[in-house]
């Protein structure tokens, strides 16, 4: 046996049998060209796992042989397409059975190539997905469109609706955090293997302007879309910048002064200097950009990676005297509020959206709104850092620490990546070999990934959110998997990263949810034209009726004990917070910080409702402060009950249990199948959306705590921040203590409250929605005929085929795609 036959067996999750096909001596030449069902039914015994391999070796085969098929002769492809011209068109006929006579739309029939002759290279993978997906999508078009000039019945109006909901797009959000200079840049642009897409080296880096890297999906275009802030926003950092006014000259050893000195030197240059505020939202300074006083996006378009970085660098980069930024007379990346740059033909980006983001948020309400939103919608995230000081570096731990509520329990992160970059940078060695320079590399790697795994599990902080199989450290160099020059590409892992996003782009869910759909709707179109059923189907309406009201109780009941036992673990948060106000404000007196410093500090915390983020250091937040004995009261119990890794727990593991025994049904009725599989198909429909009804509800069941706290600290904020002149420190301290303990025994208890109905109301969406969605589907496929609907059986076939060849059908009499013969120029597609 060879490394090819045990890798695969590994891939394809079949490692337990790799010692039988050692004893039988298989090796790669027997597994691609030998191997038969008999020989794989002796090599493993067992259905399940003999099923899997039997379905990856065709794929295999159909893989190898792809080359072999596409140098094939002419002749033999124009016989092929010979063939395809005298295959039946699906059906489109403009009668329907009541007599009346439509002009039915025109349909490119050549979208819908005959399954039986589709050749071998589209049925590998997601290529052969994507065909599928394409022509079921052509089929319910017409589907649709021969729908809309019927009678516009229940029915029809019902199916009209479905269709059109058929298509959903789901991206996976990956946030990527790092300081500057840490390789975000030359990491994202080596693993979309783009090397000149994100400008890096010698421009600075600008740590407000959110970066997001997709697939562009409409032309073959290299696009960066930019979003800017609006003017009332940037009229208002000018005005809170009082840089109108003659500043003492103690502002210049001040971060935010400094900040805002930045990003005016950016965009005006020297003038804005002894300016007002109205002098510099002149529209002469925004000639370039017209889109942002017209609160607009800015398109730029280009044929090649490297000309659109040159365009966009101005709107995400600071100044620079050489590199890409050289050129560049005005800087705007002060306005802007993301860009989203869009690059053609990549796989990897195909659903999946990579995010360079600020560490910490922005003190701009819309930046930070949106970066809150992004951190809380992703789905993993990359903290990247100098492999030097991986363990060490304070900065990606308080980075961390400070948004790991907002992407575990406040959100949905399974993940977190710590990648430690330029791992090909070495101490200086003495005429060292390839060889030697890889080995001191690989070992420092090791050590690298074991001080991050250290460091991540004893941060009690991060573990309230993520267990320790949450964290993957990887050790790349962007560098080395460019050259080679002492690595190996996989010791570089890249590679890694690359296939995790591949993962990530689950392509076959896409294609098989939608064909999984359509052939839904398709039944029920069919199921409704049956006649002389009636008595089956109100016996199967009965039942099933009956099995829905039991499903439902066993939804409900779990939901109900969940919100119990969060009653008791809040009422502890309650008094623990009670007793420790004087704990909570804390941060009112801070140590070794003058009361001049702080005079600012706290103005600008009174100011923006309870929130300062410094340019340095971490964020201060009243409204998180004043609920933490609250949130650490239910942080476990939360985690649980709402787990971001997989759908499991008292809401989406009940979701995922309920089910209305459809498949036992068919086997007894077999007149209203087809009104059973369109009922399985929904009932599978609203568990995907409840799945994510939970996960968006859990987002705001969390941030109630501190919202909560936010409304009732607003009246103490305005009237702190009115106070000026002497003893203003002195005021503001006094104003927020003294809200705090004459609120304190109603205010923990308000957020208390807010938090449990919000959960209960989400439980009683959840119920709403699956009984309202299946009493429906139930009333329209069980209850309702409708003869009137056109005849789509030929439709039927064919998605049917497709579903089932999806699904990996035990039939291969019924399968789209069956390469049953050794590979090779003859080998055949056969239906």
């Amino acid at each position: 046996m060879d490394d090819f036959v045990c890798n695969k067996l590994t891939e394809w999750g079949l490692s337990e049998w790799i010692d039988r096909f050692k004893d039988e001596e298989i090796d790669e030449e027997i597994l691609l060209h030998c191997l038969d069902d008999q020989e794989i039914a002796n090599l493993i015994p067992k259905t399940g796992p003999r099923s899997k391999f039997k379905k990856r070796l065709k794929l295999l085969r159909a893989e190898q042989n792809t080359t072999n098929l596409e140098t094939e002769s002419d002749s033999t492809q124009e016989h092929e397409e010979a063939a395809d011209s005298d295959q039946v068109l699906p059906s489109t006929s403009n009668t329907t059975d009541n007599g009346k006579r439509k002009m039915a739309p025109q349909c490119d029939s050549s979208k819908w190539q005959s399954p039986a002759k589709r050749r071998c290279d589209t049925a590998l993978g997601s290529y052969s997905e994507r065909i599928i997906l394409s022509d079921v999508k052509n089929i319910m078009t017409c589907v649709h469109n021969r729908l809309c000039l019927e009678d516009n019945t229940r029915l029809n109006a019902f199916l009209k609706d479905k269709i059109s909901y058929l298509e959903t797009d789901k991206r996976e959000l990956i946030g990527v955090f790092g300081k500057t200079g840490a390789g975000k840049s030359s990491l994202i642009n080596a693993i979309i293997e783009e090397k000149n897409l994100l400008p890096s080296g010698s421009v600075s880096a600008c740590t407000t302007v959110m970066i997001k890297v997709e697939a562009n999906m409409q032309n073959q275009k290299y696009e960066a879309d930019i979003e800017f802030i609006t003017k009332e926003e940037w009229k208002d950092e000018l005005w809170s910048s009082s840089l109108g006014n003659n500043a003492d000259q103690e502002r210049e050893d001040d971060d935010d002064y400094r900040d805002i000195v930045e990003k005016l030197s950016a965009l005006y240059g020297e003038e804005w200097k002894n300016k007002s505020p109205e002098s510099l939202m002149d529209n002469k300074y925004f000639r370039e950009i017209p889109e942002f006083l017209n609160s607009k996006r800015k398109i730029l378009t280009c044929e090649s990676a490297k000309e659109l970085s040159a365009k966009f660098v101005k709107y995400t980069r600071s100044d620079s005297k050489e590199g890409a930024g050289k050129e560049v007379k005005r800087w705007y990346w002060p306005l802007v509020k993301c860009v989203t740059v869009k690059v053609p033909n990549n796989e990897l980006l195909q659903h999946v959206t990579l995010v360079d983001l600020p560490g910490n948020g922005d003190r701009n309400k819309s930046r930070d709104k949106m970066w809150k939103g992004i951190v809380g919608s992703c789905s993993a995230v990359w903290i990247v850092t100098d492999i030097n000081r991986a363990a060490a570096e304070k900065e990606p731990w308080e980075i961390l620490e400070s948004a790991c509520n907002l992407m575990g329990n406040g959100g949905e992160c399974q993940q977190i990546h710590f990648i430690c970059t330029k791992s090909d940078l070495i101490e200086d060695m003495d005429h060292p070999s390839a060889t030697d320079v890889r080995a001191l590399i690989l070992r420092r790697n090791m050590q690298a990934k074991e001080e991050v795994s250290k460091e991540f599990r004893k941060n009690a902080q991060i573990k309230k959110h993520f267990s320790d199989d949450c964290l993957k450290v990887f050790t790349v160099s962007s560098k080395e998997f460019l050259k080679e020059k002492c690595l190996r590409p996989d010791d570089t892992e890249i590679p890694k990263l690359q296939e995790f996003l591949q993962d990530l782009n689950d392509c076959h869910s896409e294609t098989l949810n939608y064909v999984s759909g359509a052939y839904g709707i398709l039944s029920l179109i069919q199921g409704a034209r049956c006649r002389e059923v009636g008595r089956q189907k109100a016996d199967v309406c009965s039942d099933i009726e009956e099995k829905m009201r039991q499903e439902l109780d066993k939804v409900r009941k779990p939901m109900e004990e969940a919100c119990k036992a969060f009653v008791k673990c809040l009422c502890d948060g309650v008094e623990i917070s009670k007793s420790s106000c004087e704990k909570l404000l804390k941060f009112l007196r801070p140590h070794r910080v003058s009361g001049r410093g702080f005079h600012r500090t706290l103005k600008c915390v009174v100011e923006n409702n309870g929130t300062y983020k410094p340019k340095k250091g971490k964020e201060i937040n009243v409204n998180v402060q004043l609920a933490s004995c609250l949130t650490d009261s239910i942080d476990e119990k939360f985690r649980k009950t709402f787990p971001n890794e997989g759908n499991c727990g008292p809401f989406n593991g009940v979701i995922n249990a309920f089910s209305l025994d459809t498949e036992k049904l068919i086997h007894k009725n077999k007149d209203v199948k087809l009104q059973l599989i369109f009922l399985k198909t929904e009932e599978e429909k609203v568990k995907t959306k409840l799945h994510k009804t939970i996960r968006d509800g859990k987002k705001k069941i969390y941030s109630s705590l501190t919202e909560t706290m936010e409304e009732i600290m607003q009246e103490c904020y305005t009237k702190a921040a009115k106070f000026s002149g002497q003893d203003t420190l002195k005021n503001m301290r006094d104003t927020v203590e003294r809200h705090v303990y004459d609120s304190k025994n109603t205010m923990f208890e308000q957020a208390k409250d807010a938090m449990l109905a919000r959960m209960r109301g989400l439980k009683e969406s959840i119920l709403k929605i699956l009984e309202e969605t299946m009493q429906k589907s139930i009333d329209l496929s069980l209850k309702t005929d409708d003869f009137s609907i056109p005849d789509f059986t030929t439709e039927l076939d064919m998605v049917r085929l497709y579903h089932n060849d999806l699904k990996g059908s035990p039939d291969e009499e019924t399968s789209v795609i069956c390469i049953t013969d050794p590979p090779g120029p003859t080998a055949a597609v056969q239906l």
